[in-house]
C-alpha cells in the first residue's frame, strides 16, 4: 500500500541491495537490473552495507533486516547510521519476519521514503518495482501484515472518517514523510496550525499521549491502512 507523489530522480534508479543469503541476493540483482534498475553495490553484510551507502550514495538501500554479523536487526541499524550521515536516504527493508519495533523506528525518521515488505509476500517484479518507485520519490510502503500487527485491532476505517478535511489532508502528507515545517509550508499556513491538527489527528484516531513520534507513526500507519493504493 504505497502513498507518496514526489518525483522520481533523473536517469537511471540506483540501488545498494543488503541480503546475505547468496541466490537471493543474486535473484534481485538480475532482476533489478532487467527492469533497468543500476546496481551501484550488492553486499552481505551490516559493515559492508554501511560503508557501500556512504560510498555510492544511492537512490535507495533494498535493505534485509537481519544480516550478519549477528543476524537481529544489524541491517536496519546499518540503513539508519547511513541516513543519519544522508539525510533523506530511502530505505526500504525487506524481512521475512513481521517486527513491528523496526516499523517503527524507521517511520520515526521523517525524512526520506520508506518502505516494509515481507519476502513472501512480494507476488510480482510490477509489485516490487512499483514499491521501489514509491520510495524513492519519498513515499511510504508498508505490508498491510506488518500494518495491521502495528495497529492490533484499531479499525481500518471509522476513524479516519472523524477527519475534518484539513486534518485528512495533514494526515496525508504526514503519510509522505513530510515534517511540520513542509506541510506548513505546503497547506500555506503556520507550523502552530499543523501542530493543532496533528494533535486533533491523534485524538480522533484514538491514540493515547506518549512520545509523538509514535503517535506520528501510529496515524500515519491507520490512514496506510484504510487507504490502499
Amino acid at each position: 500500500m504505497p502513498i507518496g507523489h514526489a518525483r522520481l530522480p533523473e536517469g537511471p534508479v540506483r540501488l545498494v541491495v543488503a541480503e546475505d543469503l547468496y541466490l537471493l541476493r543474486e535473484g534481485l540483482v538480475r532482476l533489478l537490473k532487467a527492469r533497468g534498475f543500476e546496481i551501484a553495490a550488492a553486499t552481505d553484510s551490516a559493515s559492508a552495507l554501511l560503508d557501500a551507502l556512504l560510498e555510492h550514495r544511492p537512490d535507495l538501500a533494498i535493505v534485509d533486516i537481519r544480516l550478519p554479523p549477528t543476524n537481529t536487526d544489524d541491517g536496519l541499524r546499518a540503513a539508519l547510521a547511513a541516513r543519519e550521515r544522508l539525510p533523506g536516504l530511502p530505505i526500504l527493508l525487506l524481512s521475512q519476519y513481521v517486527e513491528p519495533v523496526y516499523a517503527q523506528e524507521l517511520l520515526a525518521d521523517q525524512e526520506g521514503g520508506v518502505g516494509y515488505l515481507l519476502k513472501d509476500r512480494v507476488f510480482s517484479d510490477d509489485q516490487f518495482v512499483d514499491a521501489i518507485r514509491t520510495v524513492v520519490a519519498g513515499g511510504t510502503v508498508m505490508d498491510p501484515q506488518v500494518v495491521t500487527k502495528l495497529l492490533g485491532r484499531r479499525s481500518r476505517s471509522e476513524p479516519l472518517a472523524r477527519l475534518s478535511e484539513r486534518e485528512r489532508r495533514v494526515l496525508e502528507l504526514m503519510a509522505e514523510g513530510r515534517s511540520n515545517s513542509a506541510i506548513a509550508n505546503r497547506l500555506f499556513v503556520s507550523e502552530k496550525a499543523v501542530s493543532k491538527h496533528s494533535t486533533s489527528i491523534f485524538t480522533k484516531l484514538e491514540l493515547a499521549p506518549s512520545d509523538d513520534d509514535n503517535r506520528r507513526v501510529l496515524a500515519v500507519l491507520a490512514y496506510l491502512m484504510a487507504t490502499p493504493r
